[in-house]
């Protein structure tokens, strides 16, 4: 799929979770469409090959290292985006964090650390994106959820809690903030295949989710990285306090 050159340009970007997966391949995709991004992940080591994908698209690229826990960090990171691509248009919450557990197995310290990486840290930046989207008279917060935050998966209560409350958050925060001129949207992937998170969860079992799925394989992660683009365009201007989910049609079946 390719979009009109320049449907990004002139925008600056930020992705959590840039450095690999599906923020690498949104990361890489912004970036091609015409906007200078950056990538923050909690590992530097995650963002060396991201950062130079962007800057082999032309574009410029900031690569810095953030916990996105630590309120005082996400500010940090603010400001180094701010200073060092000129302001924000574009914030994509991406960071998460997932492991499988029986529920009453899950130690109240490993739920804990899914709900503050995946929810807490995309209220802080969001919260601290907004005042560098209020200068730019407006702008876009996209927010990485999963189709498990409204489904019933086994040993994921953790992350599924997580990823309902982002979906709520992405209402709440489009309905407070629109007035600004600030559109707050989420994407729902489904089982998406070549990310460390699905050959983490899926254990081998790749042929056997791509069957529970009417289109019988496994999503991509350009697939995500488009709507992306999209959401972030101006052709999704009047879009906000959405969940577009991006399954291949799984959720109209029974949970794998």
């Amino acid at each position: 799929m390719v979009f009109r050159d320049g449907i990004l340009g002139g925008k600056s970007a930020l992705i959590t979770g840039g450095g690999t997966g599906i923020g690498a391949s949104i990361a890489q995709e912004l970036a091609r469409a015409g906007a200078d991004v950056a990538v923050a992940s909690r590992d530097p080591a995650h963002l060396e090959e991201s950062r130079r994908a962007i800057e082999a698209l032309g574009r410029r690229a900031v690569a810095i290292a953030c916990d996105v826990r630590d309120a005082e960090a996400v500010e940090r990171l603010f400001a180094q985006v701010k200073a060092r691509l000129g302001g924000l248009d574009v914030l994509v919450n991406n960071a998460a964090g997932n492991f499988l557990c029986p529920a009453d197995k899950l130690s109240p310290n490993g739920f804990r650390s899914v709900v503050e990486i995946d929810l807490v840290g995309s209220f802080l930046c969001s919260r601290a994106a907004f005042p560098l989207l209020c200068e730019r008279g407006g702008g876009t917060i996209i927010n990485i959820t999963a189709t498990l935050g409204s489904q019933g998966v086994p040993l994921q209560v953790h992350a599924g809690s997580a990823k309902a409350g982002i979906d709520a958050m992405t209402r709440q925060l489009a309905s407070e903030w629109g007035p600004r001129g600030i559109r707050v949207v989420a994407i729902a992937p489904g089982p998406i295949g070549d990310t460390e998170g699905m050959r983490r969860l899926a254990g081998g079992r790749d042929e056997e989710i791509a069957r529970s799925i009417p289109l019988r394989r496994l999503g991509r992660r350009e697939e995500i990285a488009w709507l992306a683009v999209y959401l972030a365009s101006d052709a999704a201007a009047w879009i906000t306090g959405a969940t577009v989910v991006v399954d291949g049609g799984q959720r109209l079946r029974a949970s794998f």
